[in-house]
């Protein structure tokens, strides 16, 4: 039994910190930098742990920018101001996703300079062949470990990891929770410590400073744990931070 749950919560937390660093901080808000190999290196990265529901950057850096420009309002790609219900939101959200990422509607280029891009691996990232052969080796990790049958009921879930996260953010966290700010959407904190999130939640933070590699830091319990990891990278060479991507426009007008 043991085996299926730390394979489960190894997912869960591996799928979600590669989806927050990579595909949300680096590739949608440029919050730091990188050369272009540790870049095509976090191409693999991502694609391997986050497996059968891979996203490719250039479709999600270039959905979540329109997104902010857009927020709550009839042309956010995801919204419940404007969803019935989670699962419609989720088919629209995929819907447009697939279109930027396939290249089948002309987006501005405001919302496209500076998105990474690597297309023959992306391709190969998001093909039928690939999401296929990860299913079938965690079919077959659980075939091997599962001891009990509620056990089967993860591995759907783990099939669609990145969706998942996408909705409880996207839905949630428009929903629920407290603002540090006053912005121009229903954007929210959505838990006060982001034990389950990797500092994704703090989503009020986030879209007050929508570049800022911290999302959290604004109240004593807001800690993030992607930032505790980009500051490790930072002091091993691995990525460039600059100081004013670190903190809130505030907190670096004080310091100085």
């Amino acid at each position: 039994m043991e085996y299926i749950i730390i394979f489960f919560i190894a997912h869960w937390y591996l799928s979600l910190f590669f989806q927050t660093f990579f595909l949300h901080r680096y590739a949608a808000h440029a919050a730091f930098t990188m050369s272009k190999t540790w870049e095509k290196i976090f191409f693999v990265l991502t694609w391997f742990f986050q497996g059968s529901n891979y996203l490719s950057a250039f479709g999600y850096g270039v959905m979540h920018r329109m997104h902010h420009a857009y927020a709550d309002t009839p042309q956010d790609p995801h919204s419940p101001k404007y969803d019935e219900s989670l699962f419609k939101m989720m088919w629209k959200t995929k819907t447009i996703y697939s279109a930027i990422a396939n290249k089948k509607v002309h987006v501005d280029e405001r919302f496209t300079k500076g998105v990474p891009e690597w297309t023959p691996f992306d391709k190969f990232a998001r093909s039928w062949p690939s999401r296929l052969m990860w299913g079938i080796a965690y079919t077959l990790f659980y075939y091997n470990f599962a001891t009990e049958w509620w056990m089967w009921l993860l591995l759907p879930l783990q099939y669609l990891l990145s969706p998942i996260h996408g909705a409880i953010i996207n839905w949630f966290a428009h929903k629920y929770g407290y603002r540090n700010y006053e912005v121009g959407d229903t954007s929210r904190n959505f838990l006060p410590f982001d034990f389950l999130m990797m500092g994704e939640s703090y989503h009020n933070n986030h879209h007050k400073n929508g570049s800022r590699a911290n999302f959290g830091g604004v109240r004593w319990h807001e800690i993030d744990p992607t930032y505790l990891v980009i500051r490790l990278f930072n002091r091993l060479g691995i990525i460039q931070l600059a100081k004013e991507k670190q903190l809130a426009p505030e907190v670096v007008k004080k310091a100085a």
